[in-house]
């Protein structure tokens, strides 16, 4: 589903590629000089899934002791090439936010929970993230620190909202708008619904070619324009976040 609160994207439970002509970027320069980094890691399992499921819970453990780890979100993610209420229990993901790249680079490499990720998926998606907008809380945080913008790179959005339970039904009924707004949208590449439980909690991620191509779809798109103002009027949400990134890198592997 896609979301906007005013003229913020939200997407919710969605999976579309395509190929944004990114070029390979060595992520210890782009972080050489600042602080906070931000991941997110899209894991896909064959022959582990039922092992994918259980870290949903289980992995918080080993997270938790990994020195420079600000914040983290486990995530499941929704199935197809459109929104859906189902889940995908082939792909989960991990957003992570570090106080440096060396303590990220440390801990991938020192923790047996993150190493699992790695060893036991079939293929990864991986985003290097610069916060440059953000708006709302995630569980009561604010957990990204904006970093000015270079203003030639993708733009990455990730929203999440705790749905008002009250709603949840006349929310879900309006999918199938939302999800045709979004397959028409021109300019973005990747999007992927996630959320931290199913139907109540849910956040997304897209990436698009630019923050133009974003701003054409939050003010023309007339479908997406409904979808706002019924998230006003409404009141679908208890809690909204909404954020913008610069994509630094994406790195799929294997190389395929």
């Amino acid at each position: 589903m896609i979301f906007f609160i005013g003229c913020k994207l939200q997407i919710l439970f969605g999976f579309k590629t395509l190929l944004l002509g990114m070029h390979h970027i060595k992520i210890s320069d782009i972080f050489s000089k600042m602080g906070q980094v931000v991941y997110l890691h899209f894991f896909r399992y064959n022959q582990h899934r039922f092992w994918a499921f259980t870290q949903m819970q289980r992995a918080h453990a080993g997270l938790q002791d990994c020195k420079g780890l600000q914040f983290y979100k486990m995530l499941g993610t929704g199935a197809g090439a459109g929104f859906s209420l189902r889940p995908d229990f082939s792909t989960y993901a991990l957003l992570s936010v570090w106080d440096s790249e060396d303590d990220k680079k440390q801990a991938f490499a020192s923790s047996p929970v993150l190493q699992a990720f790695f060893d036991r998926s079939a293929t990864q998606r991986i985003y290097a993230l610069r916060p440059i907008h953000t708006h709302g809380k995630w569980s009561g945080q604010s957990p990204f620190v904006v970093q000015k913008p270079s203003g030639d790179k993708p733009i990455g959005v990730i929203t999440r909202a705790t749905l008002n339970p009250l709603r949840l039904i006349d929310f879900w009924r309006h999918v199938p708008q939302a999800s045709q707004a979004i397959k028409e949208a021109k300019g973005v590449g990747f999007f992927k619904g996630i959320g931290e439980w199913p139907f109540v909690q849910q956040a997304t991620f897209s990436v698009w070619e630019s923050a133009e191509a974003i701003r054409t779809f939050a003010y023309v798109s007339q479908a997406h324009a409904s979808i706002v103002k019924k998230t006003r009027e409404r009141k679908w949400y208890k809690e909204d976040m909404f954020n913008r990134f610069e994509v630094l890198s994406e790195e799929k592997t294997p190389l395929v």
